[in-house]
C-alpha cells in the first residue's frame, strides 16, 4: 500500500458513513495512519456532534474534532437516487466502507451489500453496530453506556459499597472503534491473498463482553459474578490506590515478590516482608484486609509527590492519580508528542491528542484541521470523480450537494461552465 518513507496506510482510501463517536474514532486511525478518508455527510447538519455542547471551535464542537482530523468531508443526500449514485462512484474507487448505521438502514438506502459489491467487488464493509447484524437485540439502539451496561463490566465499576458507574473513560465507543479498524486490516490483507471483499460485522457489545477477559473467565470458573472493583484488584491485594498525607492518592501495582518487598522498604515497614502472615501473595490475599489497614496506615503518612517517584525508583510501578489536564501537561507525555497541533490551509490550529502509534521510533501522522461541512464535496467531485463544474452547481443547487463556500470555485466560474 504504501511507499518506504510513506505512513503505512497511505494509498488505502476509505469511505465513512459514520457518526458520534465509535465509527469517526475507527476512521480517525485509518486517516492518521495515512489512509485516504472521505466522510460523507448529510447535506443538513451532517455529523449530529457538529453541534454538540459545550467547547466550540470555529463553529464546530470540540467532540467533532476530537476524532474527525485527516478527514475530507463531501455533503450528499444519500436519501436522494444521484446522491447514492455519487456515492457508489466513490465506492468503486475506494478500499473499506465503514458505517454504523442500525442493521436495514442500507438496505433501506439501497445500498446493502449487494449494491456495494456490485460497484466494487474487492470492497471491504465493515458494519460497526450496537448488537451486531442479527439477534434479539438486533434492531435497539445503543451507546456507550448501554453496552457498558449489558455487558457487565459497569457492575463492577465503583467503590464496593457504591452504585455502578460508567467509565469516564467511553470504553464502550473506543474499543468499538479499534476492533473495527482491526476487524478491517484483516480483512485488507486475507484480500491480498484471494482477491475477494469481506463484510466485517463488530458489535459494541460483543467488544465489550470480550474485554471482560479474566473477569469472565473467573465468572465461568467459580459460578459467581464479580463485584465493583474500587480501585483495587480481585487477585492482589497490593494492587490498589492509597490516600496520601497530602490528600492526593497514587495508585500502586506491586504484584510480586520483588515489588512487595521493594513497597515495604520505600514506605519504611521493611519488618512486614518476613511476617507469615505476608509471606508470598497467597498470604497476602488471605489476609489482604489486615494488609490494607496497616498500608494504608504507612501511605498517610506520606507525601504522593515525594513516595511516587521513589516507589518508581525502587522497581515498584507507581504513579499519582492526575487529572485530565495534569495528564496532558505530564513531562512523559509531552516528551512523547502526544498533544499536537491540527492545522488547516487557512493557517487556524487546534491543540489534540495525537497518535499512539510509533513507527521506526517516530510520528509518521500529519495532522490536518478536521474539515468544514461540505469543505471537499467540490474537490472530490470534479477531481476524485471526473464531475464537471456545471453538474455539480446544478446538484448543489436542487440541494442534493452541499458546498461549502470557501473551497468551491466562484458562482460566476459555475455559471460559464453552465453557459
Amino acid at each position: 500500500m504504501s511507499a518506504p518513507g510513506q505512513a503505512p496506510l497511505a494509498g488505502l482510501k476509505v469511505v465513512d458513513l459514520t457518526t458520534f463517536l465509535s465509527g469517526p474514532y475507527a476512521t480517525q486511525i485509518f486517516a492518521d495512519l495515512g489512509a485516504s478518508v472521505i466522510k460523507v455527510e448529510q447535506p443538513a447538519g451532517g455529523d449530529p456532534t457538529r453541534i454538540l455542547p459545550p467547547h466550540f471551535v470555529h463553529g464546530d464542537s470540540a467532540y467533532f474534532h476530537s476524532i474527525n482530523r485527516n478527514k475530507r468531508s463531501v455533503a450528499v443526500d444519500l436519501k436522494h437516487p444521484e446522491g447514492r449514485g455519487i456515492l457508489l462512484d466513490l465506492v468503486a474507487q475506494c478500499d473499506v466502507l465503514i458505517e454504523n448505521f442500525r442493521p436495514g438502514v442500507m438496505d433501506r438506502l439501497h445500498l446493502g451489500w449487494d449494491a456495494l459489491r456490485a460497484a466494487n467487488p474487492l470492497l471491504i464493509h465493515c458494519s460497526l453496530t450496537g448488537f451486531g447484524i442479527d439477534g434479539p437485540y438486533r434492531d435497539y439502539p445503543a451507546y456507550d453506556m448501554v453496552v457498558q451496561a449489558l455487558s457487565g463490566g459497569m457492575s463492577m465499576t465503583g467503590e464496593r459499597n457504591g452504585p455502578a458507574v460508567r467509565a469516564g473513560v467511553p470504553i464502550g465507543d473506543l474499543a468499538a472503534g479499534m476492533f473495527s479498524v482491526i476487524g478491517i486490516l484483516a480483512a485488507l490483507r486475507e484480500r491480498e491473498s484471494n482477491g475477494c471483499g469481506r463484510q466485517v460485522d463488530v458489535s459494541m457489545l460483543d467488544c465489550q463482553v470480550s474485554m471482560l477477559s479474566y473477569q469472565a473467565e473467573y465468572t465461568l470458573v467459580s459460578g459467581k459474578a464479580p463485584g465493583r472493583q474500587g480501585s483495587a484488584h480481585d487477585s492482589i491485594p497490593t494492587y490498589r490506590s492509597f490516600q496520601c498525607g497530602d490528600g492526593k492518592a497514587i495508585v500502586v501495582t506491586a504484584n510480586n515478590e520483588k515489588m512487595w518487598a521493594g513497597l515495604c522498604r520505600t514506605i519504611g515497614c521493611p519488618e512486614l516482608v518476613e511476617d507469615p502472615r505476608f509471606l508470598t501473595n497467597a498470604d497476602r490475599f488471605r489476609n489482604r484486609e489486615e494488609l490494607g489497614v496497616l498500608l494504608e496506615a504507612r501511605f498517610l503518612e506520606q507525601s504522593s509527590q515525594d513516595i511516587a517517584p521513589k516507589l518508581m525508583a525502587a522497581g515498584v510501578p507507581a504513579a499519582p492519580i492526575n487529572s485530565v489536564l495534569e495528564a496532558l501537561a505530564d513531562p512523559q507525555v509531552v516528551h512523547r508528542g502526544m498533544v499536537v497541533d491540527a492545522v488547516a490551509e487557512d493557517g487556524k490550529s487546534l491543540k489534540m491528542v495525537g497518535n499512539p502509534v510509533r513507527f521506526d521510533h517516530r510520528d509518521v501522522s500529519t495532522y490536518h484541521y478536521p474539515p468544514a461541512l461540505g469543505e471537499h464535496t467540490f474537490t472530490v467531485l470534479h477531481d476524485d470523480l471526473g464531475i464537471d463544474a456545471a453538474r455539480i452547481a446544478q446538484l448543489a443547487e436542487a440541494g442534493v450537494l452541499r458546498l461549502d463556500p470557501q473551497s468551491r470555485p466562484a458562482p460566476q466560474a459555475c455559471t460559464e461552465a453552465v453557459k
